[in-house]
This record gives structure tokens, sequence and C-alpha cells, in this order.
């Protein structure tokens, strides 16, 4: 899972999310930040409306929260998700010490992104990816 700084950044960017099970997210500007939230069957799931996805909290009576849109809530993907949406142009993870390189071909280029948590490593590839940005 990413950092809230690195998913703010990715959201920003342009990242989108279609919620699944298992998903984790928090509700920034809430009160709740540092709480993580994870997509599940049981209590917290993905209700369509036709005014939009929303993300009910199910058996949370203790809550004064039932449920929020969508865009409202952070994701914070996991390395399974950054990797598959590096798709094609993703080479390698490899460890060099205490810090991740994740190795990627883009356009005939090879661009190497580095971080001390192979997750960041992976969130920082694709945002360079969609930004371009070093």
């Amino acid at each position: 899972m990413i950092s809230v700084p690195l998913a703010l950044r990715l959201r920003d960017a342009g990242l989108r999310w279609t919620p699944a099970r298992g998903d984790r997210f928090i509700i920034p500007d809430r009160g709740m930040d540092t709480e993580v939230f994870v997509l599940s069957d049981m209590t917290v799931e993905v209700h369509e409306f036709p005014t939009g996805p929303v993300i009910g909290f199910n058996g949370t009576v203790e809550w004064a929260l039932d449920s929020v849109d969508v865009p409202s809530a952070l994701w914070l993907p996991d390395e399974a998700a950054l990797r598959e949406r590096l798709s094609g142009t993703f080479v390698s993870l490899r460890r060099d010490g205490v810090r991740f390189a994740v190795e990627l071909q883009v356009v005939g280029q090879r661009v190497v992104v580095e971080s001390g948590d192979p997750a960041e490593a992976y969130g920082l590839a694709l945002l360079h990816l969609i930004t371009g940005a070093a």
C-alpha cells in the first residue's frame, strides 16, 4: 500500500479508481485521515446508484457514516494494482541494499525509479508514466 501523499499525487495526475473488493482507502478531510478502510462484501461495499457509485458502510451503526461517494475517498493501491497499471512498460523490481528499483521500458527508453519501499517505488514509477516527470 502506498503513502497518502503519493496517492494524492497519483489521483491529481489522473489515476482513476474503480473500487473492488480488497481495495484500501481513506476518507480525507473528515477527521478520519488515518483510518484505512477495506472494501469487503461484508461491511464496506460499492453500491451503484443513478448518480454514481457510492461506498456503503453496512453494519456500522456506531458511526455517523452510512456512505460516501467514490470521489470523496482516496484509494491506496497495493503493489499488485500498481504493477497492473504499469502494464507492458514494467520490466522488473529489484532490491539494491535498502532501496527498491522499478525498471520500466517507455518508448524505447529505460526508466528506473527508486524508493525505500517497494509499493512506493511502483507508485512513483506509475506517476512517472502518467506525468512523464522524473
